[in-house]
């Protein structure tokens, strides 16, 4: 089986009803699985459970075949009677209206397995020679849960709303920022990521949320291990768990009702991971994730950016508010209102310009103010004709 060759989602199905039936599997087994094969984590070193085994597979490849597998877990546990390929399809057209996404053009035609694979070829991999390999496993595929958990819910209700992934993102948000905060020590690159959190929001008219109800609107079991995952994998920026992050940890796993080992078995989990693949995964090569991430991703943008460079200013020289905000910002904090103005805009933008795609994906918005810094150094020197000095 070749995943980056077409058909190849016909002989998964095919060869992993040759193994243990997915709905024979419990919630937690499930979600295990995932994780400690890499998915949850945005890194996958391995196939759920060995359904396919091929040594040559790259990472973005058993991340199709994971996602794959998880949703099709998620639609055999429904025992529902809609075909598969076509409820996965739906899925992706109901919620474009909702995510900003650069697969649009696939969706609205014919619903047959080569059109999904076409869909999760664009969700999963993103051009090696635009985007830096590390930036694609950890931003981008470390949020692709949040498909499976949307998924779940679109495949029993047929609907899903726009303020199921307002409030998720939310929530998301929330104990990431929340845990960076319980840091006992919080180095330079801690600081910028959650200033990143903190300026991205996807949802940039949504407010903000606290801790508790934050959690208010994690229910199901998966949405649990999720968060939870997600905290530990702040905590672990710095490849250490100190005591008062995992205080937090054990207050999180209590608010969410989760038995009193998951707390042990997640934080067990991420260093195991991480120490068991760290020379596998180019984002783990470094002794701080969190440093390497933020440096990645600046060599990311202005990669995109510059590449992009002529056609963004076009754009940018037809908007006269936003140019003249990025211009001040080169001299002056922007107010958070006026972030949001700019934020809002830019994607608007992007949307335009098939490179830029990944700033609308989970986790893309986190990039916005490094883009907001990086412009006025690339663009042409008509640019600086629309500076606003003080």
């Amino acid at each position: 089986m070749n995943p980056s060759a077409s058909g190849w989602i016909t002989k998964l199905l095919l060869e992993s009803n040759l193994h243990t039936p997915l709905k024979t599997l419990t919630t937690e087994a499930f979600y295990t699985e995932l994780r400690n094969n890499g998915f949850i984590y945005g890194s996958n070193v391995a196939v759920f459970k060995n359904y396919v085994v091929n040594p040559d597979f790259t990472s973005e490849e058993i991340c199709k075949i994971n996602l794959i597998i998880a949703f099709h877990y998620i639609h055999q546990t429904a025992a529902v009677k809609t075909n598969f390929i076509d409820s996965v399809i739906d899925f992706y057209t109901h919620i474009n209206a909702y995510k900003a996404s650069f697969f649009s053009d696939l969706l609205g035609g014919s619903k047959n397995v080569s059109t999904l694979e076409k869909i999760i070829h664009k969700r999963v991999q993103i051009d090696d020679n635009i985007i830096e390999r590390s930036f694609n496993y950890f931003i981008t595929n470390a949020l692709l849960f949040t498909d499976v958990l949307a998924y779940n819910l679109f495949i029993t209700t047929h609907n899903i709303s726009e303020a199921y992934f307002r409030n998720f993102e939310a929530a998301i948000e929330t104990t990431v920022i929340k845990t960076l905060n319980s840091k006992v020590e919080k180095s330079n690159y801690d600081q910028s990521l959650l200033d990143l959190f903190e300026q991205s929001r996807r949802y940039h008219d949504t407010a903000k949320i606290d801790y508790h109800q934050a959690l208010q609107y994690i229910s199901k079991p998966m949405e649990k291990y999720y968060l939870l995952d997600v905290a530990c994998m702040a905590a672990w920026g710095d490849t250490v768990i100190d005591s008062r992050e995992y205080d937090f940890l054990h207050t999180l796993r209590a608010d969410l009702k989760l038995k009193p080992s998951c707390t042990a078995e997640a934080t067990k989990a991420i260093n195991i991971f991480y120490e068991t693949h760290k020379n596998k995964i180019a984002l783990l090569s470094s002794k701080n994730v969190v440093k390497t991430f933020y440096n990645n991703s600046s060599d990311m943008v202005h990669k995109l950016i510059s590449r992009n460079s002529k056609r963004l200013l076009k754009e940018l020289r037809e908007s006269k508010e936003l140019m003249k905000l990025l211009s001040q910002s080169t001299i002056r904090e922007l107010t958070q209102d006026e972030q949001k103005r700019v934020n809002n805009q830019l994607l608007d933008i992007f949307k335009s310009i098939p490179s830029l795609a990944i700033f609308m994906l989970p986790g893309g918005a986190l990039l916005l103010p490094l883009v907001i810094k990086f412009i006025p150094k690339l663009l042409p020197s008509a640019f600086d004709d629309n500076r606003v000095d003080n």
